[in-house]
Parts: structure tokens; C-alpha cells; sequence
């Protein structure tokens, strides 16, 4: 009966993964026309600007969202540390939280870079957009980062439920 539930939280996880990645793609369209456009009026030293934010976006985001998850492994492993757990393990264990804790703060220094950015980025797009193209641009950057954020969430679900049910399997005879 718990594999058969965690099977069905699985495929509706599956589901809404394929929604949020065709979500992706029509955002990935819309910022294909949102990259033409930018391309055809700015100027190109302030399209190379708009560029470099688009692709950094994607990938600052991913990095914090990786550094996030993996800490929050490691503190869940740093939890169930008892008097029974190896000194080596331990040890290595609080390494890697010092270590994904200082990495995550660097994240978040080039978040606030990127936010910096994505406000330089806009005051150059205002010069040449309506408010309206404006609005379309900031919505575009808005969806994109928590689509991102949320086929991250999904994958990780996922995984979770992936191992759970491997787990479960191989425990019954």
C-alpha cells in the first residue's frame, strides 16, 4: 500500500515536472522575442549588458538553489549524528557544512550582484521600451527565475521519493 501511494506521488510529481518544463519553454519563446527586441533598439554594448544578465541569471540561481539543497543534506546527516557515529564521519561532515555554508554566502553576494545588474539592465531597457514592453521584460525575468525555482523544488521531490520507494523495495522480502 506505501509503495502504491509513493508510486502515485511520483507520477503526479512527473506530471507537474513536464508542466513547469513546457512552462520553460514558452518562457524560453518569450524571451527569444524579448532578446530580438532588445537586440534591434539598444545599442550593442547595452544588448551585450542585457545578454550577460539573461545568462547569469539562470545560472546564479541554479548555483544557489545546488548549494542550498546540498546543505540542507548535510544538516539533515549533521541530525542524525549520535554517540555511534564515526569521529571520521563527523568531522567530515561539519567540513562540508563550513565549507557549503561560506559557498552559499558567495551565492547569495552574487544574487545581490545579479539584483544590482537586473537594475542597471532595466534603467537602460526603460530608456527604450514602453511601459508596457517594460512590465512584459520584468515579468519575463520574474517567471523565469521561480520556473527555475520550481523544477529545482520538483527534482529534488523527486529524488526524495525516488530513493524512498528504492529503499522501501529493496526492505521488503
Amino acid at each position: 500500500e506505501l509503495i502504491s501511494c509513493l508510486q502515485c506521488k511520483l507520477q503526479r510529481l512527473w506530471e507537474e515536472r513536464e508542466l513547469v518544463l513546457s512552462d520553460l519553454q514558452e518562457c524560453s519563446k518569450q524571451g527569444e522575442e524579448l532578446e530580438a527586441m532588445v537586440r534591434d533598439i539598444c545599442k550593442p554594448n547595452e544588448f551585450e549588458r542585457y545578454m550577460m544578465f539573461i545568462g547569469d541569471l539562470e545560472k546564479v540561481v541554479s548555483l544557489l538553489l545546488c548549494l542550498s539543497t546540498r546543505l540542507a543534506r548535510v544538516q539533515n546527516a549533521l541530525r542524525r549524528v549520535d554517540g555511534n557515529t564515526d569521529a571520521e564521519e563527523k568531522q567530515s561532515l561539519t567540513e562540508r557544512h563550513k565549507l557549503l555554508s561560506r559557498q552559499r554566502e558567495d551565492a547569495k553576494d552574487l544574487k545581490e550582484n545579479l539584483d544590482r545588474r537586473e537594475r542597471v539592465v532595466s534603467g537602460i531597457l526603460a530608456k527604450y521600451l514602453t511601459e508596457q514592453q517594460l512590465q512584459d521584460y520584468r515579468c519575463f525575468v520574474q517567471v523565469k527565475t521561480s520556473l527555475l525555482i520550481e523544477q529545482k523544488d520538483l527534482e529534488e521531490q523527486i529524488k526524495f521519493f525516488e530513493e524512498q520507494l528504492e529503499h522501501l523495495e529493496q526492505s521488503i522480502p
